[in-house]
Formats: structure tokens, sequence, C-alpha cells
């Protein structure tokens, strides 16, 4: 090889390496204080929305190896904030949350496909008073200088987790859709 080719050929070596993206940070912590999770039901036609105030999270997301992703979620349900404080105890109570024999949720993160775009579609199961069920959802990552913000939504069916027993369980009263929409701030450890 000539000593011009040579030179071409190492030239363009360099500028490969200097225009390919630098590998983005692993993002590890989510900003429960910045981050949202509602909900949205429909009660007797009207649509009803409330929210949870406290949640955890655990995350190891690289948006360069998105399949190797890692999510838990633990939501708070004695957090629930449906507008009221007599709403709130209802949906604390046995015919709703069971929150005194069932103060949690969680969701486990199992498989993350990249749909391109930013976009990715995220599978795992979600454990609602002791019932587990397979979740996918749509997730939406729009990058930071220092994170990350992933919104999402999906609709669970109330009924598969025995939300709203007993005078509750009549759909027409209570919708069995629940819409649930995410917000979740996103940082690389510091």
């Amino acid at each position: 090889m000539t000593q011009a080719i040579r030179s071409l050929v190492q030239t363009a070596a360099i500028a490969a390496l200097a225009l390919t993206p630098a590998r983005a940070a692993e993002l590890t912590t989510v900003r429960t204080d910045q981050s949202r999770l509602i909900f949205v039901y429909q009660q007797m036609g009207v649509p009803v929305e409330g929210a949870f105030t406290r949640f955890s999270a655990q995350l190891l997301f690289d948006p360069a190896a998105p399949n190797a992703a890692k999510a838990v979620l633990d939501l708070d349900l004695t957090s629930v904030d449906a507008g009221s404080p007599e709403a709130n105890d209802e949906l604390a109570s046995k015919l709703w949350f069971d929150t005194k024999r069932f103060p949690t949720a969680r969701f486990v993160a199992e498989r993350v496909t990249a749909l391109g775009d930013h976009r990715y579609e995220l599978r795992g199961k979600i454990t609602i008073k002791g019932r587990t069920r397979d979740l996918t959802t749509p997730v939406t990552f729009t990058p930071a200088s220092d994170g990350g913000l992933f919104e999402g939504a999906f609709t669970l069916q109330r009924a598969d987790f025995a939300i709203g027993e007993g005078i509750w369980a009549d759909f027409g009263t209570v919708a069995n859709e629940v819409q649930v929409k995410f917000r979740f701030v996103a940082t690389a450890a510091k």
C-alpha cells in the first residue's frame, strides 16, 4: 500500500471515529420528585383522574444497549390521590386496593425492544393485590444532557386485579378500563 493510500485510510478511520456518537451514559436514577404516575377511569361515564405520589424505581438503561435494560417500579398504593380524602380512603379500602394487606404494587421489566426513533416496547409483569399479569407498553425516550425522560401509557383491566369489588364490581358504575400514564425523569449516576 502506498504512503498516500495509507494516509488516506488513516484519515478516513479517524474521521469515522470522530463522527461516531459517544456511548450514552447509563441511566440509573429515577428522579421521583420530577416524575409522575397518573390514572384515568370512567365513573358513571365521567372521566376521573388521580395520581400516586410515592414510588421508587430501580433502573439500568443505556440508550446504546436497550436490550440489556432492567427496571423495577414499586408503587406505594397508600399514596393514592383521587382528589378528596373520602375518595382516597375508599380506594385504600378492602374493596379497592386493600392497602392494609397489599400496600405496594410492583412492575418488573423483563424485556425492552427498540422500535426506532427513541421508541421502545417494554414488557414485564405487574403485580397488584397479589395478582400478577403480563404488561406490554410503548415507551418514548427523550434524551437530555443529564439523562432523559421516559413517557408512556397503557390500559389495564381493574377486574384482573380485583380492584373495585362488591358494590363497585359493576362496570356500568366504574369502567373496567383504567388508563395509566407515566412520565419518569432519569439521570446517570454521579
